[in-house]
């Protein structure tokens, strides 16, 4: 539900309009295409690129995407992204499986740096926004079927956007959450929170078995077990079907008296 208000302007799609009332001033937590006909906020990625473009430093919304990272971490990602739980389900057809290299997940910090903040900046271009395979699922696509004006001035980019899509929808078959763990960087934002957030996992060491099935129900393909503030994290909570993890607060992050394993050590778990 949380993934379709965002986008529950059914009018756009009848009507062939954008959604122009007050709700489009307001950051959706989770990436939301401004132009799908069905958009009723803006999205937050696309927010920080209007301040750059424009030479203006994004205070709105560096300070909208700090008050949710630092309440729940990347836990919008896990529970109400669109375009994760397409992901989700292409994982789940038959087929040849890999892993993503742990360095991965540095680009997701690069792309946010690069397309969101420097290049916008020096270039006055959302560049990000021009490159999304998210824009181009839920703006680009319904505008090019519903819109034969919108048809006519399909150029050179919009083939690379095409490419974009097809390329995290194959690896999406093949890897878990491709998008969400190397290149997001509305993620990479909320991951910087994952350890000091208000909600957090708990792990209690002395019922884990360490059999590992919390990383064969993850959808980042981590171990919960070894390392449970992991920037990876999506908080989506499936790994709390095991009674050894569970929900709970920065406050009672350890309610098991176990002191937290550091990250060197947990590798070697």
């Amino acid at each position: 539900m949380g993934a379709i208000l965002p986008n529950s302007y059914v009018q756009g799609f009848l009507t062939s309009s954008l959604y122009q009332g007050s709700l489009k001033g307001v950051c959706s937590p989770l990436l939301n295409c401004y132009a799908c006909p069905s958009a009723l906020f803006s999205c937050p990625i696309g927010t920080l690129q209007h301040f750059m473009v424009t030479g203006n430093v994004p205070y709105y919304g560096i300070g909208t995407l700090s008050v949710i990272g630092a309440s729940v971490g990347r836990m919008t990602c896990g529970t109400l992204c669109p375009f994760g739980f397409l992901q989700d389900l292409l994982y789940k057809f038959r087929g040849w499986k890999a892993s993503l290299p742990y360095w991965t997940r540095y680009l997701r910090y690069a792309v946010l740096a690069g397309l969101v903040f420097v290049i916008p900046y020096l270039t006055r271009e959302n560049w990000f926004s021009k490159l999304c395979p998210v824009g181009t699922l839920m703006g680009g696509l319904p505008w090019v079927a519903m819109n034969a004006g919108i048809r006519s001035m399909i150029r050179s980019l919009f083939w690379v956007k095409i490419a974009i899509v097809l390329f995290f929808v194959t690896t999406s078959a093949m890897v878990k959450r491709p998008f969400c763990r190397a290149i997001c960087p509305l993620g990479a934002i909320f991951s910087l929170f994952n350890k000091s957030s208000f909600v957090q996992l708990a792990w209690n060491p002395d019922t884990c078995t360490r059999c590992g099935k919390c990383q064969k129900i993850c959808p980042v393909d981590i171990r919960p077990d070894r390392n449970w503030t992991d920037p990876d994290c999506l908080r989506c909570l499936d790994c709390t079907r095991c009674p050894s993890l569970k929900l709970t607060t920065v406050f009672h992050r350890q309610p098991f008296g176990e002191p937290a394993v550091p990250a060197s050590v947990a590798r070697s778990i």
